[in-house]
This record gives C-alpha cells, structure tokens and sequence, in this order.
C-alpha cells in the first residue's frame, strides 16, 4: 500500500475530515445522538499536536499520524461526554451538552460508543509497531483513573494540592502526553527524544487544565462557552479552592458543613488570591515544558506549532 507524505494543512483537514467520517459512520441509533457533535468541534488542540510531533526535517507527515489524531480526537470527545455527565454540565462550546439534550442514560451509552470508535479507528494504522509502541490503552486506563479519582475527592475539601496534580495528570494530561507522543512515534526513533515529547506533552496537558480552572473563577458563560461557577457547586475542588482553604480555614470548616455560600467562596478566593496561585503553578509547568520543548531542538513551522499550543494552554482566554 502506497504512503502518502502530506503537508501539515492538508493533513489537518484530513483529520478533521476523518473525525466527522467516525461520527457521522455511527448506526442510525447512535447517530441522532451524537451527528450534532460535528458541528460543536473544539479546536482540535490534540490532532494539532499529534500532526505537529509527526513531522519530520522536510515538514512531512505520515498518514498514520491522520489516523492517530483523529482517533485521539474521538477519545477525547468521549472524555468531555462522560466529563459532563459527571458535572452535570449544560453547556459545552456554547452548545447543549449531550446530557442535557438527551439525558444522562444515552450520553453514558454514546460516550462508550465514541470511546470504541476511537479503538476502531486505531486499528487503521498500518505500522503496528508504532501501534504497540504507542499503547493508548494505557493512556485511556490513566485518563480513567484520573475521573475515578476525582470522583472518589468529590467534596473533599481536605484535597492537597500535591493529590489535586496527581488527579489531573491522569483525566487531563495523559491524553496531551499520548498526542505528543502519538505524532513523534511515527517518526522518532530516539528513545530519549521520544520522552522529551511525552515530557512537552505531560506538561502542557497540566497547564490546560489550570488554566481552565481559572475560568470558573475569571469568565462568564458567554466568554467561555461553558457553564462556569459550576465546580463548588457539584464538589469539584480545583486548585484556587485548595489554596483558598490553606489560607483560610474557617471556610473549609463551612464548606464541610454545607453552609459556604458560591458567592462567598467566589470572594474569598478572590481575596486569596487563589486564581493567581494557580496561574503562579501552572507558569512552573511552562517552564518545565519550555525546557523539554527547547532540548528538542526544532525550528520551522513544527516548532512554531508546539510553541502556539503551549502558550495558549498557558495563556488561555487571556490571548
């Protein structure tokens, strides 16, 4: 079978294009569910990612790395379906979530289905090698850790800061690590290379998902297309609320008891600063990567692409 080596715009496309083919490939009955998806994309940050680590000296990439962000894209869209039934969110980029459209019942159903569309979608990869190599079930058995242990800190206003990383380096920054890891595998030989990426990867995903605690705190719905101010309330304890607590303990005290109001909270981690806290932790993660991502010695359009994706994942809503 011929390969094709393709330029990182029309490789893009593809994988765009391949995400819509696995949804819209869906049987009927899944299909009016989750057809809408299609139209919701978010900004396929980890096929951009994935696309991006696959290049190589000439700025080429292979089509197994098209195969390998677009299933990484559906796995990721699973994610936010069971993240938002847990959440009970009702808004996802400005759109109804599918739990709210449809109820919980057929989101679960149709975040299992999308979960096993991404493994068939997997399977197209012709080198199985890079495959093996690459183990996203292992990525997607940290992911679900990551979920179950939140789930198991629900209201546990005793969260450290130090168990609060560990949770979200397993929901949020295994599947960054496994993008960045994804794309160079078809390429990269150099075990020590191949961890500098899962390193980027690791630490980028860290600071997405600290900088999207900040939003609870810094924007309203319309500017970040989600429910906010929504955590406290469902028990999700992020990291401007654990520092918040550390310098005020009284409110941890009434938080337990169920009589800390989200208006008082609001403005106490305010006060705390407990939003510019995290940011202060997250810009260690960017210095962190920054290293790992200069090691690697890029130049051209693929460092600038890994460049643009750290500093969005750092700067957020802000740039």
């Amino acid at each position: 079978m011929t390969r094709l080596s393709l330029n990182f715009d029309t490789a893009f496309t593809q994988a765009k294009e391949e995400v819509d083919r696995v949804l819209l490939a869906a049987p009927l009955l899944i299909r009016r569910y989750t057809s809408y998806l299609t139209q919701t994309h978010g900004k396929f940050v980890r096929a951009r990612a994935v696309l991006a680590c696959a290049m190589d000296e000439e700025g080429c990439i292979g089509e197994d790395a098209i195969i390998f962000a677009a299933a990484i894209e559906v796995l990721h869209l699973a994610t936010l379906v069971h993240d938002d039934i847990m959440d009970d969110a009702a808004l996802r980029r400005g759109q109804e979530t599918l739990q709210k459209k449809f109820g919980k019942r057929t989101a679960v159903i149709c975040g299992d289905y999308l979960l096993s569309a991404a493994i068939q979608e997997l399977r197209k990869v012709q080198d199985t090698d890079k495959y093996k190599q690459l183990n996203i079930p292992n990525y997607v058995e940290q992911i679900c850790m990551g979920e179950l242990r939140q789930n198991m800190n629900n209201r546990n206003y005793g969260l450290s800061m130090y168990r609060y990383l560990s949770i979200i380096n397993g929901k949020t920054a295994a599947l960054f690590e496994a993008s960045y890891f994804a794309g160079a595998v078809v390429h990269e030989k150099d075990e020590a290379r191949l961890r500098l990426y899962r390193q980027l990867g690791r630490y980028t995903g860290v600071i997405f998902q600290l900088t999207d605690d900040c939003i609870d705190y810094e924007n309203d719905e319309q500017t970040a297309l989600k429910s906010v101010q929504s955590d406290f309330e469902q028990g999700v304890v992020t990291l401007p609320v654990i520092h918040t607590f550390s310098q005020k303990p009284e409110l941890k005290s009434k938080a337990e008891t169920g009589t800390l109001s989200k208006e008082e909270l609001l403005a106490a981690v305010k006060n705390c600063g407990g939003v510019a806290f995290t940011h202060q932790t997250a810009k260690r993660y960017y210095a962190k990567a920054r290293r790992a991502l200069d090691a690697l010695h890029l130049s051209g359009q693929k460092a600038d692409i890994l460049k643009e994706l750290l500093d969005k994942s750092y700067y957020g809503l802000k740039k």
